[in-house]
């Protein structure tokens, strides 16, 4: 069965930083494409930033070079490092993998991912 557990979210000041993590269990082969995504409850959900199979990261145009996603050796841990957080970050982030590997155009895309985990809560105050 796999596993996809977030953590690292919570309330930070305009300006400031968070470390997200998402631990996976359960996924066959090391090289999964990954993601990450945010909602909000007046938004639908869109993607951040992703790893493809071989270890390319993709980002949405609105992390301006704030974000950052990488993930551990084993690569079992997967990690956003996210600087310069401004009130409009405040959403709900969601890690995301993928069974099979993915197209590159499609990585931000959340209909291609397999399996979800449950959210860490990111708020920024304006």
């Amino acid at each position: 069965q796999v596993q996809l557990v977030e953590s690292g979210g919570g309330s930070v000041q305009a300006g400031g930083s968070l470390r997200l993590s998402c631990i996976r269990s359960g996924l066959r082969y090391a090289s999964h494409p990954m993601a990450w995504f945010r909602q909000t409850p007046k938004n639908e959900r869109e993607g951040v930033a992703a790893i493809d199979q071989v270890g390319t990261a993709k980002y949405n145009q609105f992390v301006e070079d704030r974000f950052r996603i990488s993930q551990d050796d084993t690569k079992n841990i997967l990690y956003l490092q996210m600087d310069s957080l401004k009130p409009e970050d405040t959403a709900r982030y969601y890690c995301a993998a993928k069974q099979h590997a993915a197209q590159w155009h499609r990585l931000l895309d959340p209909q291609i991912y397999d399996y979800w985990g449950q959210g860490t809560q990111v708020t920024v105050p304006s």
